[in-house]
């Protein structure tokens, strides 16, 4: 395996530890072990363990972007947000493992600000920013639909987060053929 090859498992490994224990709750030792490669290995791909879960959190975030863009792509302008919206719901249930990852990105960015790391929470803002211009770019600029598309995704996100089951009453009217109501 190349080492780009062993880069892109390490953050997939680190998303799925990251996402279960945050940042301060993972090891660098778990992620480790979990790709097979020892620390000093990791470190040689990673400077050090921010630079692991940055390269998580990008991924998460670009990796989002992407499935809006390409979910998006070939349709009526009319036809994106509500395939976006499905493609989203179908992700988050899908692939939980990102969701928590988005959390935890959050959270770690916060901690990291209150501390004086005012870098690390810029990189991530930069990435979110990519995921706003995609999500943007397909609703045609609407900077009010992309607003709501956030929000309601957010909200969602909160609601997944807490175990707020699909079926529960605080769902209701959220998502009528993935339009927000």
């Amino acid at each position: 395996m190349s080492a780009e090859e062993r880069r892109e498992s390490v953050i997939r490994a680190a998303m799925s530890e990251f996402a279960h224990g945050g940042y301060n709750g993972t090891s660098t030792e778990a992620i480790a072990r979990r790709v097979g490669v020892s620390q000093p290995y990791l470190f040689r791909l990673f400077p050090n363990k921010q630079a692991i879960f940055l390269a998580a959190s990008r991924h998460c975030i670009e990796t989002t972007a992407r499935l809006f863009e390409e979910c998006a792509t070939g349709l009526a302008p009319e036809e994106r947000l509500p395939a976006m919206a499905r493609a989203y719901q179908k992700m988050i249930h899908d692939d939980p493992e990102r969701l928590l990852m988005q959390m935890q990105t959050y959270v770690a960015v916060a901690s990291a600000e209150a501390a004086g790391d005012h870098a690390f929470g810029e990189a991530v803002r930069t990435a979110w920013e990519g995921l706003w211009d995609t999500i943007s770019a397909q609703l045609g600029a609407d900077v009010d639909e992309t607003t709501q598309f956030l929000a309601y995704g957010m909200l969602i996100n909160t609601l997944v987060s807490m175990g707020f089951p699909a079926g529960h009453r605080i769902w209701e009217g959220f998502y009528e053929a993935g339009r927000p109501q």
